[in-house]
């Protein structure tokens, strides 16, 4: 009785010693896997950097600078009615992105003058929802030209290339016009997108 125990001691002993082994044996594989796969990604992540700092070096081929000549001026982006607000707020988020760039889109003329400085001020916008239920409030951009305006709430086409200027401290953004339209279809005065 005493030999049948101490066999299965034994035998219980040997199962858990395998298990054991077979763990950290598998441990071990995983770690190896893992610092294998650590020293690949590092050998590409240096190979790929080099091959970038080579490129950003090298002059492009001349196929290249013939296809990026057009200047940043002639990229006109058209602002849509379906995503008006969404495209509105890229440019001012990612201006860096617009600024020298053709702008385009239809809206309403509104004008207003800033009582701190008297200054007048030109907009074509459309109208969005505001931060609380029942407020509105404006998209667009603010508009220059060296030309007449229209009357406020006419419904135009207003297109100007993206500027950057200082308003008493403050970067702002505006359009220099190269064309302000008045249509007689209107498009959707309020905005939700």
């Amino acid at each position: 009785m005493i030999t049948k125990r101490i066999i299965a001691l034994l035998t219980l002993l040997t199962i858990s010693t395998l298990i054991i082994t077979l763990v950290n044996c598998s441990k071990s594989n995983s770690e190896q896997l893992s610092m294998r796969e650590l020293t690949l990604l590092s050998e590409i992540e240096s190979d790929t950097s080099q091959s970038a700092r080579k490129s950003a070096l090298a002059p492009p081929p001349p196929s290249a600078q013939k296809e990026k000549s057009p200047s940043r001026a002639n990229d006109v982006v058209e602002i849509k009615e379906k995503m008006f607000i969404a495209q509105t707020n890229d440019i001012y988020i990612n201006k860096g992105d617009y600024l020298g760039k053709t702008i385009k889109y239809e809206g309403l003329f509104d004008e207003s003058a800033w009582r701190g400085n008297g200054k007048a001020y030109r907009f074509v916008v459309r109208l969005g929802p505001g931060c609380c239920p029942g407020d509105v409030s404006a998209a667009g951009f603010e508009v220059v030209w060296d030309k007449g305006y229209p009357k406020k709430n006419d419904w135009v086409e207003a297109v100007g290339v993206l500027e950057e200027y200082d308003d008493d401290g403050i970067p702002t953004l505006r359009l220099a016009l190269t064309s302000l339209k008045v249509l007689a279809k209107r498009g959707k005065e309020r905005v939700t997108q």
